[in-house]
């Protein structure tokens, strides 16, 4: 079957296929051809390109059904950005980058074995924690949560997460608290939640004051004041993906009332 040829920038929220070919934005010179993925593309903007997509000759091949995302550039940059493909799989692929939460299984020697919902398991070093040397070695136990991201996320490859960002720093991941409540939601969802100005969290937070870390892989941690209010908050996310804005309000209210 021959791979069609779409526009991504016309395409962007349309149904793609895997086998089409998207064709980027069309380059300002004399004959007019479309922008290849090549050296001389550099000028239009960085384009990243991002899960069910892959670079080709002719520009991104699509490798997962879905619907065609695109993020534009920061700044008044013109062309690049990023596109990806907004897909309901069920099983999580690390990737590099990806914050997640996962669950530490095993210990071998000065390596964690981390359970991140993918095919295998991630690694993660006692040195992959803010502060922590070959003295103070930070306190990680079998059956801990651990918020982290990914520096090694490739299919030839085991997965390596760390507990740090690019300066050292922590910056919010670590070893989550052993309270609260971790339960799994599509990817879809979780990308919906991650969103700049998601009104679903916003509105949560009007009804009940909580913590809630997110992860990539479909992994969410939530711990409000009490335990009820704790599982409120659960079953009000994972409800969330079947419901309409106005239905999502409808039922905040009726909580709110009681």
């Amino acid at each position: 079957m021959a791979a069609s040829g779409l526009s991504a920038e016309v395409d962007v929220g349309q149904v793609v296929l895997p086998g089409d070919v998207l064709l980027l934005p069309a380059a300002p010179n004399a004959d007019g051809e479309r922008l290849r993925l090549g050296p001389s593309s550099a000028p239009r903007g960085r384009l990243l390109c991002g899960p069910g997509l892959r670079r080709c000759a002719a520009g991104l091949l699509v490798t997962k059904c879905g619907l065609l995302r695109h993020r534009p550039p920061a700044g008044a940059g013109t062309g690049g950005g990023a596109y990806w493909v907004d897909s309901q799989q069920k099983r999580y692929v690390p990737v590099k980058g990806d914050p997640i939460i996962g669950i530490v299984t095993a210990k071998a020697g000065d390596i964690f074995k981390v359970d991140v919902g993918g095919s295998e398991q991630a690694s993660l070093s006692y040195l992959a924690f803010e502060g922590a040397t070959k003295r103070n070695r930070p306190n990680v136990q079998v059956g801990d949560l651990v918020y982290g991201q990914f520096i090694v996320a490739n299919k030839d490859m085991e997965p390596e997460m760390v507990c740090i960002d690019s300066s050292g720093r922590a910056n919010g991941m670590g070893i989550i608290g052993h309270e609260g409540l971790l339960f799994k939601v599509s990817l879809g969802l979780i990308r919906k939640l991650l969103a700049p100005n998601c009104e679903i969290i916003q509105e949560l937070g009007q009804l009940y004051p909580f913590e809630i870390v997110l992860g990539m892989n479909g992994r969410i941690w939530v711990k409000a004041k009490t335990v009820q209010q704790t599982l409120i908050v659960a079953n009000i996310l994972e409800a969330c993906e079947h419901m309409t804005s106005e239905q999502r309000k409808q039922a905040l209210a009726k909580l709110s009332e009681s």
